[in-house]
């Protein structure tokens, strides 16, 4: 009697889920075949008797398909049964998912340690370069960062990313968002050749006009530090670029800091299918004195963390003050919006916004403000990848929880002893 061959499952190995699931189904293969076999072999037997047989084996042979079908719903369902939750496991991604690195606790009472970073020269194209040249210099390209401890290890991964792939490393200059000036001999040791100043930025300045919000890192005054830097920094200072502390640039920072104006006082990538209306709440929209605030102008959703500034303008325009005044209504008339920083600029700049390139912002990488889940790249060209939302690469990293993305991010990590 010809037998029929056991059915096959191609097993394409993605990861260890791919593997439980593709041995559960081969398993339910195996038994079903070897069922349909004694069955097959009790043929010469007296009708009578085959059908009854065939009937129990029958009835069997469907629940034990029913038992498997039900084991393989909770293997892809059930998140005890994966190595990371179910947003994640499910993740595609030509980058290894499963990648580990060296965990740290990040609990710790020790003071912060990281690796000194490779000095990077200007090529030979680029402006003169020297140590004594003055903030001032009009040669200089200008990046304003904020540094504090819980955030400390993504701006340094952010300064390291930006010298790596800038072909004048020599002639940027980097302005220092702080509240606790403790932390420049920290900078000084992890970048000796480092342009940069520290601004302190007293959070009493902001304190009394901030309030709660979805998470509470978008709560800290000094995340309030951007709308201050006309203030802050230098006169001289005529332009500059405002970088969040949790992404890495993988281009040349001077592509972005040329990007063109016009008559606009601030640049940033737009998203103008985004649903606008759900940044301010509905208080905000019943109110036509309120909403008329964008009438004349098509506003559009734009990420405050990558942005180019005009501070010439800026300071003409008095832009400081009327951000203050969004939050005074916020504080004084009820809430009209819920996401820290964002929709006061918003509320000023959205519609007046130079585009630039989708590629400078790659947001979202964190996931949203709630649960961080994993999240993959926008479609097209890469220059800047952003893990805005609750979840940080160096913080996943050291659960062991990594996102696909996560990976691009560490070779940009210094934190850590520097090797013996």
């Amino acid at each position: 009697m010809t037998q029929t061959p056991l059915p096959r499952l191609v097993i394409v190995r993605h990861d260890d889920n791919n593997i439980q699931l593709g041995l559960t189904v081969r398993l339910a293969f195996l038994l079903f075949s070897l069922l349909t076999r004694l069955s097959d072999t009790n043929k010469s037997r007296k009708t009578t008797r085959r059908r009854s047989i065939r009937r129990s084996r029958m009835l069997l042979i469907a629940k034990i398909s029913g038992f498997f079908s039900a084991a393989m719903v909770i293997v892809v369902l059930s998140p005890s049964f994966q190595s990371f939750p179910p947003a994640e496991a499910i993740r595609s991604s030509h980058i290894d998912p499963f990648l580990r690195f060296p965990s740290h606790n990040r609990l710790s009472s020790e003071p912060l340690s990281f690796r000194r970073s490779p000095f990077f020269n200007n090529a030979d194209d680029c402006a003169a370069s020297s140590s004594s040249l003055s903030v001032c210099d009009p040669s200089l390209v200008h990046i304003a960062i904020t540094l504090d401890a819980d955030y400390l290890r993504g701006s340094i991964a952010a300064v390291h990313s930006v010298l790596q792939h800038s072909r004048c490393p020599e002639s940027v200059f980097f302005h220092f968002l702080v509240s606790d000036a403790g932390l420049e001999p920290l900078v000084r040791s992890t970048f000796p050749h480092l342009r940069f100043e520290f601004h302190f930025f007293d959070p009493n300045v902001v304190r009394g006009l901030i309030s709660s919000s979805v998470r509470q890192a978008l709560e800290q005054p000094l995340n309030y530090a951007r709308n201050y830097l006309a203030e802050l920094l230098e006169p001289c200072v005529r332009r500059v670029i405002y970088l969040d502390s949790d992404l890495i640039v993988v281009d040349d920072v001077l592509k972005l800091w040329n990007t063109s104006l016009g008559s606009r006082t601030l640049g940033a990538p737009e998203y103008c299918h985004a649903n606008f209306t759900k940044y301010f709440t509905d208080r905000f929209w019943s109110d036509p004195r309120l909403a008329s605030a964008f009438s004349g102008r098509r506003p559009c959703y734009f990420n405050t963390g990558v942005m180019v500034i005009d501070l010439d303008r800026w300071r003409r325009f008095g832009y400081t003050r009327r951000i203050e005044r969004w939050m005074e209504v916020q504080k004084t008339d009820g809430r009209i919006y819920e996401l820290g920083s964002l929709p006061p600029f918003l509320l000023v700049f959205a519609g007046h916004v130079a585009p630039i390139d989708h590629r400078w912002n790659q947001h979202g990488l964190g996931g949203d403000n709630v649960r961080g889940s994993c999240r993959d790249l926008h479609p097209g060209p890469v220059s800047l990848l952003h893990w805005s939302g609750s979840g940080k690469p160096w913080v996943r990293l050291d659960e062991n929880r990594p996102c696909p993305l996560d990976s691009l991010w560490a070779p940009y990590d210094l934190f850590g002893p520097s090797p013996q």
